[in-house]
């Protein structure tokens, strides 16, 4: 009943001489998790109003933010794993073996969609609130890479979903055959559980204008504290506490904090949910559409005088015999269009004229 240890945490792919090219698991999941939190965030972006090149322009500043500042976290926060004697510095650029702090990437991956949203006179705050059930979605495939790397375990426990570890990854002092809280599944479902409730809550509960990804904040964090704490890695301990859970409850204060603002801003004027800053509305260009969109608002409005603006006629339900005299003339020379341009003339043409007339289009 306990979780099995993966047998590899890497793919093969093919060998060239001495070369092999493999693929880690770890990639791959963050990979899929990237590609699912875009398109959440596309869709829901769309619904909201937002344009999707926009929308990707800003994806891509985030994701690469994201990833420089996922990877600064980490080696900052345990520099000992790539820097002292008989270290590698370089090691600290190879993500291939896991090392990507949520914290950073988030940090500076917003700062990456600020950049880009700036640069495309959107607001952050709805991009934020499209983003953060997505986000929880990358968050848990992502963790998936800590069990294909078997990392980042928790304290050895009895319970039957315990996860075991091989021996090439056991930490030192404990027996084979220990079991191990899946921290990493705990997070995965705590991810998912806390997407579902953005999702199932934001209406109701009129969380725009960026709350949405404050609460986002606030709820991964208050499950962070709690499997940080069940974790043995190796980690810094400021005053009995891991850094990691001290980052967290800063986190979890701020985000509660720069909720409540929000909610005053957003009740105070909710105009702060628009997607696009004031000035940067896109404007319709000219063109079939815009121009069905004008018939149609002209409609709208204008009721009957619209159907003269549509080039319809409109017809009476009852007449008087001058009228239906007048309509009977309208259908015979609309039936007859030799006879309507008869009638334009100052001079009726006769019969023979006619003739002539059609005969000399046909030589010419």
């Amino acid at each position: 009943m306990s979780i099995p240890s993966p047998s590899s945490n890497e793919i093969h792919l093919f060998t060239i001489g001495s070369w092999n090219l493999t693929v880690a698991y770890y990639g791959i999941c963050i990979a899929i998790g990237i590609l699912v939190a875009f398109y959440i965030v596309k869709r829901r972006y769309i619904a909201k109003g937002g344009n999707e090149d926009i929308i990707l322009s800003i994806a891509c500043w985030a994701v690469v933010f994201g990833i420089i500042g996922g990877r600064l976290y980490h080696v900052i926060t345990d520099y000992q794993l790539y820097f002292g004697p008989g270290k590698d510095p370089w090691q600290a650029l190879n993500i291939r073996g896991g090392g990507l702090g949520i914290f950073g990437a988030v940090a500076l991956g917003g700062v990456g969609a600020l950049i880009a949203a700036r640069r495309n006179g959107v607001r952050l705050m709805p991009v934020g609130d499209a983003l953060a059930p997505g986000l929880l979605c990358a968050q848990a495939i992502g963790r998936l890479g800590n069990y294909f790397n078997q990392e980042l375990f928790g304290a050895p426990t009895t319970l039957p979903w315990g996860l075991e570890i091989d021996s090439a990854h056991l930490p030192t002092g404990y027996m084979p055959g220990t079991l191990f809280h899946p921290t990493f599944l705990y997070e995965l479902l705590w991810c998912l559980g806390a997407a579902l409730v953005l999702v199932l809550a934001q209406k109701p509960l009129k969380l725009y204008g960026g709350q949405l990804f404050a609460t986002y904040v606030a709820l991964y964090s208050l499950g962070r504290v709690w499997i940080e704490n069940l974790r043995i890695d190796q980690a810094h301990i400021i005053a009995g506490l891991r850094l990691n859970v001290w980052t967290t409850l800063i986190l979890l204060f701020g985000a509660v904090s720069f909720f409540l603002y929000l909610r005053k801003r957003y009740m105070e004027d909710p105009s702060v949910d628009n997607v696009y800053m004031d000035g940067c509305e896109p404007v319709a260009e000219s063109g079939k559409d815009s121009g069905e969109e004008l018939s149609s608002e002209f409609v709208e409005d204008s009721g009957d005088d619209a159907n003269v603006a549509s080039g319809s006629e409109s017809v009476p339900s009852s007449s008087s015999p001058e009228d239906k005299d007048s309509t009977t003339t309208d259908d015979e020379t609309d039936e007859h269009p030799d006879l309507e341009a008869a009638t334009q003339g100052d001079t009726p043409k006769t019969l023979d004229e006619n003739d002539a007339s059609s005969s000399s289009k046909k030589e010419n």
